[in-house]
């Protein structure tokens, strides 16, 4: 269940270099942020309305900043910590945007950060996949919220990047919906809400489709992976098995994203 191999060092390399163009080119992972955000209001702030006013919130992984707009839009937060592996995230996130929140930077691997404490909502969106080990994180954050208080996150399942995991054997070792929700029963939270899609975007070349890796700093996975001319013509020889003819009769090039959903409580 652990991810020793990731090298948070070059995941947050990757992320920094990518910070720029991430936002014009992460459209599904813009698109898994409003669907959190949705799951958020019908299972968090519908049920408890309180919880529109929440005291403090923990982003865990805020990259561009869409998934802390999208809550700042929604909720009255007093104290919001921001976390992300590389201070280039700052800028994304004006304080004087938000002047009736208070907004704090908690810059490093979440997994060696000391954890804010009495908190009320944990939230993260396409992130977790990358810790090293899932179930001490979500323990410490069991710990460091308040009882009856919320854990709301997407994460990434098997069936992410496949194509390129196919192709080159490059990519993560993702959890399954079923051991993710085992992991947090055994932490103590209840999960109230659990989902997973499968999503698949095209390009017209796969260059295109590296072209959009690097862009949203995927390529994190890929710490000892070289490209040369000649296994960059191999891989697009071979992600033709991955081409589809669209309504036009042109070929197309699927990638795929497999993002899951979790609400889940801390019990007593």
């Amino acid at each position: 269940m652990q991810q020793s191999h990731i090298e948070k060092a070059h995941v947050a390399q990757r992320f920094a270099k990518a910070h720029q163009s991430y936002d014009a080119h992460a459209i599904v992972q813009k698109q898994i942020c409003q669907q959190l955000m949705q799951l958020i209001q019908q299972y968090v702030f519908a049920r408890h309305c309180s919880q529109t006013n929440v005291t403090h919130a923990l982003e865990i992984g805020c990259g561009s900043g869409r998934m802390t707009h999208l809550l700042l839009q929604h909720a009255q937060i007093h104290q919001f910590t921001l976390n992300d592996l590389y201070p280039e995230i700052q800028q994304h996130v004006s304080a004087a945007a938000y002047p009736a929140t208070q907004i704090d930077w908690l810059i490093g691997d979440i997994e060696a950060l000391p954890l804010p404490q009495r908190l009320d909502l944990v939230l993260s969106s396409s992130a977790l996949q990358w810790m090293s080990d899932f179930p001490a994180l979500m323990q410490r954050v069991q710990q460091s919220l308040i009882p009856q208080c919320y854990l709301c996150f997407s994460t990434f399942g098997a069936k992410n990047l496949q194509e390129i995991k196919a192709l080159t054997g490059q990519g993560l070792n993702y959890l399954t919906l079923a051991e993710i929700q085992n992991v947090l029963n055994e932490t103590g939270f209840d999960v109230v809400h659990i989902s997973e899609s499968v999503q698949t975007i095209h390009f017209e070349h796969p260059k295109a489709v590296l072209q959009h890796l690097k862009a949203t700093g995927v390529t994190a996975s890929s710490a000892k992976h070289r490209w040369t001319k000649q296994s960059l013509a191999q891989f697009y020889q071979d992600y033709q098995q991955f081409s589809q003819r669209n309504a036009a009769g042109l070929s197309q090039y699927t990638l795929s994203y497999h993002p899951i959903y979790c609400i889940a409580r801390r019990r007593l």
